[in-house]
This record gives C-alpha cells, structure tokens and sequence, in this order.
C-alpha cells in the first residue's frame, strides 16, 4: 500500500505564498488565531513524514536558526515542524543537516517521492516547496491538496505565486473549514486535466 502525500500549502486569496521585502504583514500576514493554530498542530501531530525541498528547508533553517530560535519556545506547531522525521530533496545539501530527525536524498523529487511512497508505512505532508511539489503533481505523485487562504491580498507585495507553471488539474473538493471565522482550509484530490 502506497503513503499518502499532502502538499500542504498556505495562501492569501490571490494565490501568494509568502510576501516580499516591502510587506510588514508578519507570519500567516498576521491573520493566524487560536482554532487554525490549534488545528494546524493536531495535523502536524499525527504521524507523518515531513518532505521539503532544498529551498524551503534553507528558509525554514534560515527563518528558524538551527536550533529553533526563540519561535520554537512559543510555538508548538513550529516545534513539531522542527521535530518531525524529514525527508530533504537535495542534489547539493550534504549530512547531517543542522535539524533534528531530517535526512537528505539525492536525486530527482520524483523518483525519491515515488519512493518514499511505496516505502513510507506514514503518509507524507510537504508544507511549500512550491516548484518540488508543482513537478510532482505534473507527476501524479500528489494525492491531496490542502490549501490554507488567508483573508489578504498582496498584489503589490506577494511573491511566490503557487501555481504558477503548474500543468491544468480538475480538483476534487473532499473537505472544508472555516478557522477563526475568516481563515478557510480547503483540501483537494488533483486529476491532471487531459
């Protein structure tokens, strides 16, 4: 039996995934509350294998500091991130990588994916990773889409549109919910449209 693989993604309503040097918004822009963070960590909870590619992981060890940095003090959600078993794609980072429980693989996201895959006995949740987890639903490797809007629009800030460059894909709507009133989570099965 195959894991499953999540790319989990967050978004404001114009389809941005984070926000450029001239943005003040902060973290989830600022609209995060008490019931998305609650429900974010009970998902982060469940057994699983994070899978990053290299540039998000350099962020998050960037944004995070090796140890977690003060965040991880405050934040259960980003130690649980932090603490999870990760695989990172890389053809360039070497080991041992300064995050607990990460591990590199070489190669191609496909192939280590389709991998992981048949081997994995818990599924798999990628969080960002854009480029990674657009060749891997050009692949049929992604079984979910969740995505997290945010009530904001940066046109004049955003960057990293998520799906720009994806191939065309009929979504099929498996779940909803609305976080702190404003907040909606979104998950979806992706069929490659032909």
């Amino acid at each position: 039996m195959t894991a499953t693989y999540t790319f989990d993604v967050v978004s404001t309503l114009d389809g941005y995934g984070s926000y450029g040097p001239d943005g003040d918004w902060g973290g989830f822009w600022g609209k995060h509350g008490p019931e998305l963070l609650e429900h974010r960590l009970a998902q982060y909870n469940q057994d699983q294998r994070m899978v990053l590619g290299a540039n998000t992981f350099r962020e998050f060890v960037q944004l995070l500091g090796p140890d977690g940095g003060e965040s991880a003090d405050l934040d259960p959600l980003v130690t649980r991130m932090r603490t999870m078993p990760t695989t990172v794609v890389s053809r360039t980072l070497e080991e041992p990588l300064e995050w607990p429980n990460a591990t590199v693989a070489k190669g191609d996201a496909v192939d280590v994916v389709a991998r992981l895959k048949e081997e994995s006995g818990v599924p798999l949740r990628s969080h960002g990773s854009l480029s990674m987890n657009r060749a891997l639903m050009a692949a049929g490797l992604v079984d979910l889409v969740q995505v997290t809007i945010f009530p904001v629009l940066t046109g004049r800030t955003g960057t990293a549109p998520i799906f720009r460059g994806a191939d065309d894909f009929d979504l099929e709507l498996i779940g909803s919910r609305t976080l702190d009133g404003r907040t909606l989570e979104l998950i979806y099965r992706p069929t490659l449209h032909v």
